[in-house]
């Protein structure tokens, strides 16, 4: 097994994907409920009233997994590092604040996105610090009292 440290930009990225495709699977699998369909026409679902507030809050709490899988990405380790562990934690608590009495396929929906933002904090809290590549495109940065004819 390689023990070598990785750049886990790629895993932290893919696990935000998979954390927003259960969302979306989530919600696809809630059509075919009995009556949902009725009920998300008469813009009341389970007794609550969809509003503009309500399609709003929605919204930003899917478009953070979905920002998260840039800024994982594009951000430097350092500030990734604890973005990725507060946005996971965010999304965690949303995720829970959004389904209070939960049925039996969303418990297993969150189930599986609790994991994945479990697993996501961890990579991230053991992310190791790699002073040659800090951020993207910064791989080939010449080591402090390295002269540049000696990096190659």
């Amino acid at each position: 097994m390689d023990t070598s440290p990785r750049d886990p930009r790629p895993l932290l990225g893919a696990l935000w994907v998979f954390v927003v495709l259960n969302f979306f699977a989530r919600d696809i699998h809630e059509l075919g409920r009995p009556g949902m369909l009725e009920q998300m026409m008469s813009g009341t679902i389970d007794g609550v009233e969809i509003t503009e507030s309500l399609m709003l809050l929605g919204g930003a709490m899917i478009e953070v997994p979905i920002l998260m899988g840039v800024l994982t990405l594009v951000l430097s380790r350092r500030v990734s590092r604890w973005v990725n562990i507060g946005a996971s934690l965010l999304t965690a608590a949303m995720i829970v604040a959004g389904n209070l009495d939960p049925d039996l396929d969303n418990m297993f929906f969150m189930g599986i996105q609790a994991i994945a933002l479990a697993v996501i904090a961890h990579v991230a809290w053991r992310w190791p610090e790699d002073r040659t590549a800090d951020a993207p495109g910064r791989a080939g940065r010449v080591i402090a009292g390295s002269r540049r004819s000696d990096v190659r």
